[in-house]
């Protein structure tokens, strides 16, 4: 089962940092995400959204890439290649359209961390700073608490058991006395 963690931070770009360090943990099997979203409310107090994990999994993409495949084959099979890509290319580029369509207009189901529980808790932070909100299908908890320790942050809502928070919050808070000490 998959963990949430949303984590605030005191300016509008650490959010972007962390989450730029989580994917390279990915890439190292550190941890895998299901979805991440980073929060930036502006001074203006409106909050922007940016989804971080591609949640078709790359599938649009895939399928312009098969259907123009498959689009060449069949021209080919008619004697007319170039009307079976066109044809491909257009079938491809109007099922994308249609897709980010329904999505955009809460057509198609929330993915992921729903966008209504991510707006509601990124209106309570304060302007002019940033969160991440992420969902964990699975951490190597020591590496990434160790990485973590390099930021300060405050944890807003998180589904850890009672120790794995407390060893976050400390991780977290384990910035503040790395600083030196201004003499």
């Amino acid at each position: 089962m998959s963990e949430l963690v949303c984590i605030a931070f005191e300016d509008s770009s650490t959010a972007d940092r962390v989450l730029n360090e989580l994917r390279a943990m990915e890439t190292e099997y550190i941890l895998d995400l299901e979805d991440a979203v980073i929060v930036v409310r502006d001074m203006d107090g409106k909050v922007h959204l940016k989804q971080c994990v591609d949640v078709f999994g790359g599938t649009t993409k895939h399928g312009v890439a098969l259907g123009m495949l498959w689009g060449g084959l069949i021209g080919l099979l008619f004697m007319n290649p170039l009307a079976g890509l066109l044809g491909s290319l257009a079938g491809g580029a109007g099922g994308g359209a249609v897709t980010t369509a329904a999505s955009e207009y809460g057509l198609l189901s929330d993915y992921g961390i729903p966008d209504s529980f991510i707006k509601g808790v990124g209106s309570t932070i304060k302007r002019g700073t940033s969160a991440i909100f992420l969902l964990i299908r699975s951490v190597d908890q020591d590496k990434l608490l160790a990485n973590f320790s390099t930021y300060e942050g405050t944890i807003l809502k998180t589904s850890l058991s009672k120790e794995h928070e407390d060893k976050l919050r400390a991780a977290l808070s384990n910035q503040q006395n790395q600083r030196p000490s201004k003499g």
